[in-house]
């Protein structure tokens, strides 16, 4: 059945939403300080005093802020939920397939990325 475009973007729009609900509520449940909701190139965004960490790429992608070594480690061990396109290839960035990955692991790379743009004092004095 074919749907006019005004119909298809909004039906994107809400996928798009529903899958950083639960990227929001994992945050949450984690206890990260000083987050904040914004928007990263057009598309919502979790921030840390201002900095971007996460944003959604697209409905079924998440860009993840990861440092480079284990960026190349993560896409090595389990490219099934972590990739990269040519546009992020040396960029301390990772794309994570929401479909794919468990609510644990998104966890953790969430916290990781926390951590990469968090300000050093804040990431100190915060524990797991």
């Amino acid at each position: 059945m074919n749907h006019p475009p005004a119909a298809h973007s909004d039906r994107s729009s809400e996928d798009l939403d529903g899958r950083f609900a639960r990227v929001v509520k994992l945050t949450d449940a984690a206890g990260l300080p000083e987050v904040s909701l914004g928007t990263s190139y057009g598309t919502p965004a979790l921030l840390v005093k201002g900095k971007s960490f996460a944003r959604m790429k697209d409905a079924e992608t998440l860009v993840v802020m990861c440092a480079l070594e284990e960026k190349e480690m993560l896409l090595e061990l389990d490219p099934a939920l972590f990739f990269e396109t040519d546009h992020y290839k040396g960029w301390p960035a990772m794309l994570v397939r929401l479909g794919a990955i468990d609510d644990a692991s998104l966890t953790q790379r969430l916290i990781a990325a926390w951590r990469e743009k968090a300000p050093r004092k804040l990431s100190a004095g915060f524990s797991v």
